[in-house]
């Protein structure tokens, strides 16, 4: 698997001639944070699958619609909710109405779906939408999206206490699962409590290699993450993305 990190929680995976991009949103959409990273080229013939596990502005752009017009075997997999975003008005809009809703394939959460033989399951977000778990040419892939147990300071304690019990429930799901790769959520806005989630999910599920994600730019968090005492088993598993565009063979 080739995996291309674009920006933020934005992937591209690239399995067996397949294209697997996650989350993809157009980078200067957030003027508080700015990325520039670039969704890689392809042969126009190139089988691709986007995800966009929520309709947030940081994981959910309609310009990957307009990828229709370059490339023909495209699909969509989007959360339920994205619809509602969408609606008829703005495909209308885009030009797009009739031609792209054949490419467009709705989930919910805790489902299974099968797209051109992909098998992809769906989790609940402790946020919004859906996180993923895809199976293609035999390798599975997890996305979070916002799937994370975030816990906040000021937050009513019931709040916090939710988001830890829906967090373990979801995961939990996974514990039997064998897992090749795996973004997952890393937020340093979280401050002393940003492991939290990327812990729990380490210790919980089985999975080849990790890459976390929704990092806001603050890159050094990762390595800082993979030299602490209860990585030491598992460093080389966690994988540090530090720059837009970095790509990484596995």
């Amino acid at each position: 698997m080739k995996i291309t990190y674009i920006h933020h929680s934005a992937f591209c995976v690239e399995v067996d001639e397949k294209v697997l991009v996650f989350d993809y949103y157009k980078g200067d959409c957030i003027s508080s944070c700015i990325y520039h990273g670039e969704m890689p080229e392809f042969g126009k013939e190139t089988p691709i699958y986007v995800f966009s596990s929520h309709s947030h502005q940081d994981h959910f752009d309609t310009q990957v619609l307009k990828w229709k017009e370059n490339y023909s075997n495209i699909h969509y997999i989007f959360a339920k909710e994205i619809k509602k975003k969408l609606g008829n008005s703005m495909l209308h809009r885009l030009g797009l109405e009739q031609s792209i809703k054949e490419s467009i394939t709705y989930v919910k959460p805790g489902e299974k779906y099968e797209v051109d033989g992909i098998v992809v399951e769906t989790l609940a977000s402790t946020d919004c939408g859906v996180a993923f778990l895809v199976t293609v040419s035999g390798k599975t892939i997890y996305h979070a999206g916002d799937l994370n147990w975030w816990r906040w300071e000021g937050e009513p304690e019931k709040f916090n206490q939710y988001q830890e019990k829906l967090y373990k429930e979801q995961i939990d799901l996974l514990t039997d699962r064998k897992i090749d790769l795996a973004f997952v959520v890393l937020d340093p806005r979280q401050e002393k409590d940003k492991y939290l989630g990327i812990d729990y999910f380490m210790e919980h599920v089985q999975a080849e290699y990790v890459v976390p994600m929704h990092m806001w730019k603050k890159y050094g968090f990762i390595q800082e993450y993979r030299e602490l005492p209860n990585n030491q088993e598992r460093r080389e598993r966690i994988l540090a993305m530090e720059r837009e565009n970095q790509e990484i063979v596995i």
